[in-house]
């Protein structure tokens, strides 16, 4: 957009506000990077003000009063041009988002501007993003399967409707993969609102996800958000509040389910921690800022399952260093119903989704709420895989015929499982050339019990690998000959 991204005169949609406060003029007193000190002489704005300084050309939030004149805050845009003496305006309110269906379809930044090139909002509310997550007594106490079409999620580590879901992994293992497949699948079949929060993360995957939802046609039931990596660190640091406000309109003022994926929530941590040591605050553990955990919550918290609503969240993980004791990711585990954790060597061995199975988790998976046959199915696939993990470093070293009878089909099944539980994506298509598949739940354990059962020991593994359901195995190859049975040791002749 060629106007100021937060001038005010440019939203003649804005809603009156007349309980505003009285607004008064400051001047800058230093600049230092993204930290903006200014001095009022009368009237000193509250913690989370957004101050405006050469024409409504750079945002300030402000963050820290340091006496009775003078305020310090995070520049939300570039600061190039500010100097000392400019004057700086107080807008009297925090900063907003603007919220209603005619946020659907379109995609914002942390301004509440449109940057799909397409015309300027016509119509919308605007509210702080600075809101109180939802009291005790409005929560809903019931617990949901939401099911999301991939196998190996919905088997091991089914997700809460209402719940939040990390997937926890380094670099490059399929995290904005999986998020991107969650989706396709999901939006298609539900009927309440997808909310998209980049927070930090590249351009390009903006641009691809806006065309991939365009040409799949769920746009008009989507709302993207973006604070990309290039941006300050106040913008990214606010961009997840601007995208979760806009989700509790939909869920608290339209009674509507709404799926909020975020990609990536460490990049928030991050960004709090750059503001932290710009504020001039002393850092923690590893660097990271003491107030984490306040900043954490404080976003995790406003994801709630209501009497009105649910807002359902798919949180994507970036693990530095693939170091699960990192402070980030600890703190993260903690909010989480269920955690998907992506593992590096299951990707180098080409196993997609590169789920760890072992190491992925849900609190929902228990019998009360998936049910004794899926909880009892559960248990034996990760005690099989289990097993099989055990077992490696004995085949690595001695080889498989070194193993017991029982011990070979425990290793078969696992293999087998494995195979299985990889799936191709509609997001990859144009990559793999394998056609995407959605699994149901009930297809998904019907096939991982006829494995368990042996019904496939005499199928080779790879009439498994990269399949839906399991009658895909059965119509993709005959099963190998049964090995010919050896005669018997022929009598030998007695020496004596």
């Amino acid at each position: 957009m060629e106007t100021s991204p937060t001038r005010r005169q440019s939203r003649p949609d804005r809603d009156p506000a007349p309980s505003r406060r009285e607004t008064h003029r400051g001047t800058i007193v230093s600049v230092r990077g993204s930290v903006v000190d200014v001095r009022f002489e009368h009237g000193l704005p509250p913690i989370y003000t957004l101050l405006h300084a050469k024409d409504g050309a750079v945002a300030i939030e402000v963050l820290a009063q340091l006496d009775e004149h003078r305020v310090r805050g995070i520049a939300l845009t570039p600061t190039q041009g500010l100097a000392r003496g400019m004057a700086v305006e107080d807008s009297g309110g925090t900063l907003e988002a603007p919220v209603g269906r005619a946020v659907l379809s379109r995609m914002f930044d942390v301004f509440g501007n449109v940057i799909d090139r397409e015309p300027p909002l016509t119509s919308a509310q605007w509210r702080s993003v600075h809101q109180s997550p939802p009291p005790l007594g409005r929560r809903s106490t019931k617990s949901e399967i939401f099911e999301t079409g991939i196998k190996v999620i919905d088997v091991l580590a089914p997700l809460e409707r209402g719940g939040k879901a990390g997937l926890f992994g380094g670099a490059g293992v399929g995290k904005t993969v999986l998020l991107t497949e969650m989706i396709h699948n999901m939006i298609g079949r539900q009927q309440g609102v997808s909310i998209f929060c980049g927070i930090g993360e590249r351009c390009r995957e903006g641009e691809e996800l806006y065309r991939d939802m365009k040409e799949a046609g769920v746009l008009p039931n989507m709302v993207m958000v973006f604070g990309q990596m290039d941006e300050p660190p106040g913008s990214r640091f606010r961009v997840g509040h601007v995208a979760l406000t806009m989700a509790e309109y939909f869920r608290d003022d339209e009674r509507r389910d709404v799926l909020l994926l975020m990609d990536n929530i460490f990049r928030f941590i991050q960004a709090g921690s750059e503001v932290s040591g710009l504020m001039g605050q002393m850092p923690s553990r590893l660097g990271y800022q003491p107030t984490m955990g306040t900043e954490l919550s404080g976003l995790e918290e406003r994801i709630a399952n209501t009497d009105a609503g649910a807002i359902t969240s798919l949180q994507a993980v970036y693990v530095p260093a693939d170091d699960f004791t990192d402070p980030a990711a600890v703190h993260t585990f903690s909010h989480l119903s269920a955690s998907i954790v992506l593992s590096r060597k299951r990707a180098s061995e080409g196993l997609y989704p590169a789920i760890d199975p072992l190491q992925s988790s849900s609190k929902m998976a228990t019998p009360g709420i998936v049910g004794e046959r899926h909880y009892a199915l559960a248990r034996e696939i990760r005690s099989t895989l289990a097993q099989y993990a055990e077992l490696k470093d004995i085949i690595a070293m001695l080889g498989l015929e070194q193993l017991s009878p029982e011990d070979r089909k425990v290793v078969a099944r696992a293999r087998r499982l494995e195979r299985f539980l990889t799936q191709p994506f509609f997001t990859t298509e144009q990559f793999t050339g394998l056609e995407g598949k959605l699994v149901s739940l009930e297809d998904a354990l019907d096939g991982c019990e006829r494995i368990l059962r042996d019904e496939f020991q005499d199928y080779p593994e790879s009439a498994l690998y990269m399949i839906g359901g399991v009658e895909e195995a059965v119509a993709r190859g005959n099963p190998k000959p049964p090995a010919p049975k050896e005669a018997p040791d022929a009598p030998q002749p007695d020496a004596s």
